[in-house]
């Protein structure tokens, strides 16, 4: 993933920020609740064509996205709900956002209106099924961290979308409507070759117990 290096490095220098943070009565909840408010905002903007600064917030909400769990860690406050309210708060901030567009679009009108809505919906269902694939393989013990399109790399084609508008927002959101797709089907691949890897490796050990004459283990 194309930003994978470039979110490790801001997460690195947020470390430097949570001394400041740390004393503050802040807790990592609470940043990743506004980090939602912000996106929202940003969704609001995009729908009534406020284009530019769409992106401005969007990028600035974007930063609160690396900012809780860094809170979080130098605290010592990870657990198990505070991962769960970020994600599903991720999920509600790229339905406003892709909403946003959805409403912008229907309103700015021109001959490609139909198309553009529609890629729109399509980024919106890959961008969920992206996180779901993930979500439900790691509870069936997969490891499923492939694909092209992650939330990081979709934050930083959106908000360029936004900013430059146009041409460039058209080709954003088709961009988006293939990649996130074909993202999904990655994770479902990997999750598949790890699964057929289980079931051979299981018809291995059941066949080499009948010649052993032992009974297959459960």
């Amino acid at each position: 993933m194309f930003t994978t290096r470039f979110e490790a490095w801001v997460r690195r220098h947020a470390e430097a920020l949570m001394s400041a943070l740390q004393r503050l009565p802040v807790t990592p909840n609470q940043i990743t609740v506004v980090g939602t408010a912000l996106t929202f905002v940003a969704a609001v903007l995009t729908a009534f064509g406020q284009l530019r600064w769409g992106g401005v917030v969007l990028a600035f909400a974007g930063t609160f996205d690396i900012l809780d769990g860094a809170l979080a860690r130098s605290t010592g406050r990870s657990y198990a709900y505070g991962a769960f309210l970020d994600s599903t708060l991720d999920r509600y901030s790229e339905g406003a956002l892709y909403l946003g567009l959805i409403a912008y679009f229907v309103s700015a009108g021109g001959p490609f209106q139909r198309w553009l809505i529609l890629a729109t919906a399509a980024a919106l269902a890959g961008s969920f099924l992206v996180s779901y694939v993930r979500a439900r393989a790691q509870s069936l013990g997969f490891t499923c961290e492939s694909g092209l399109f992650a939330r990081p790399e979709r934050v930083v084609v959106t908000v360029v979308g936004l900013i430059f508008g146009g041409v460039v927002l058209t080709g954003v959101v088709a961009l988006l409507a293939i990649l996130t797709n074909l993202t999904a089907l990655q994770r479902i691949r990997e999750v598949w070759l790890q699964g057929r890897a289980q079931r051979l490796a299981r018809e291995r050990e059941t066949r080499a117990a009948l010649k052993g004459g032992e009974p297959a283990k459960p």
